[in-house]
């Protein structure tokens, strides 16, 4: 069963709730329904990860369990805030900042790749200090270009399409 409501703040959050599943489809499809289509394949492996490893490793697949995942867009930049009922765990940034190597599994591992995905992926990946709820975002815009640039540039007729982004640049 999935569940979702609003929750009343000063973001429209909304929140979707579904017992310890890996059947994921239909719950990340509700996840990216108001996501911009170029970013769908990116973060649905992104949010795949972190469902798998709340339902997987935190409630042990057990549908009596239920996996809670609250999410909402501002200023271009979409949140997810993934909680389970399980016991917790230790993230690497829970003593010192993270370092990527860290995050990276040993080549026979069959598991671990979830972190360093999620890391890839998203802007930002914070846990709780209980290691029970995931907080990720993604700015789907620039940073670097804000409203008032466009606004202080409309009479040089540039479009945001028009600008160059990082693969854009060539270095010589």
């Amino acid at each position: 069963m999935i569940a979702t409501s609003l929750r009343p703040s000063a973001y429209e959050w909304s929140k979707l709730s579904f017992a310890s599943t890996l059947f994921l489809c239909p719950i990340l499809d509700l996840l990216l329904q108001k996501i911009p289509q170029k970013w769908h394949p990116e973060l649905r492996l992104g949010l795949q990860e972190a469902l798998v490893n709340a339902a997987k490793h935190g409630n042990k697949l057990d549908p009596g369990k239920t996996v809670v995942v609250r999410f909402a867009e501002a200023q271009g930049k979409y949140w997810w805030v993934i909680s389970d009922e399980g016991g917790g765990f230790c993230t690497p940034e829970c003593d010192r900042p993270p370092k990527l190597e860290e995050f990276i599994p040993d080549d026979e591992s069959e598991c671990g790749r979830g972190l360093c995905i999620l890391h890839q992926v998203f802007d930002q990946v914070e846990w709780n200090v209980n290691g029970t709820e995931l907080r990720l975002c993604k700015q789907v815009k620039p940073s670097w270009l804000s409203q008032s640039w466009f606004k202080s540039n409309r009479e040089l007729n540039l479009k945001p399409d028009s600008l160059l982004t990082n693969q854009d640049v060539v270095l010589g």
